[in-house]
């Protein structure tokens, strides 16, 4: 028997990053999204804005990190999770590590840039001072259709 590691709102929060998702597709970017939950309310939301924004680090979890940040006016974003529709990379998941998220629920695995696990696992880097729990899988066959119909259309 394999426990469930989410828990009940997790469904209504990612269903929201997906959501999210499907903005950035609408706008010509990558369809990931992003929501940071703070004590049961949204407090970040970030969708990739790379080619809407010309900005390299203009990722979904970024985006909300940020926006959570500015909202409770603390870079520490301690007791929230953060739910995102691809795996973390690198630059997120090191974000995500340094602002002391302490959950990370994301969808699907990213075989090519993924660090939960992945191609690195910078969320588990026992060097680092700061090691989220970590779920994934929550709606992954979802996020990974949004995915392969963006690319599909691309080509």
């Amino acid at each position: 028997m394999t426990l469930n590691p989410f828990f009940p709102l997790d469904e209504h929060f990612m269903r929201l990053a997906l959501r999210e998702a499907d903005r950035a597709a609408e706008a010509g970017d990558v369809p990931v999204g992003a929501v940071v939950v703070y004590d049961g309310e949204v407090i970040g939301v970030g969708r990739n804005e790379r080619e809407l924004t010309g900005d390299p680090t203009a990722h979904a979890e970024i985006i909300a990190l940020r926006e959570a940040s500015a909202k409770i006016g603390n870079w520490r974003l301690l007791d929230t999770v953060i739910y995102v529709t691809l795996e973390p990379c690198a630059m997120c998941a090191g974000a995500i590590v340094l602002s002391r998220v302490p959950r990370v629920v994301f969808a699907t695995t990213d075989p090519k840039a993924g660090a939960a696990g992945s191609v690195f696992d910078v969320l588990a880097e026992p060097a680092l001072n700061h090691r989220p729990e970590v779920h994934s899988g929550l709606f992954a066959d979802e996020a990974a259709l949004q995915l392969r119909q963006y690319f599909a259309a691309r080509r």
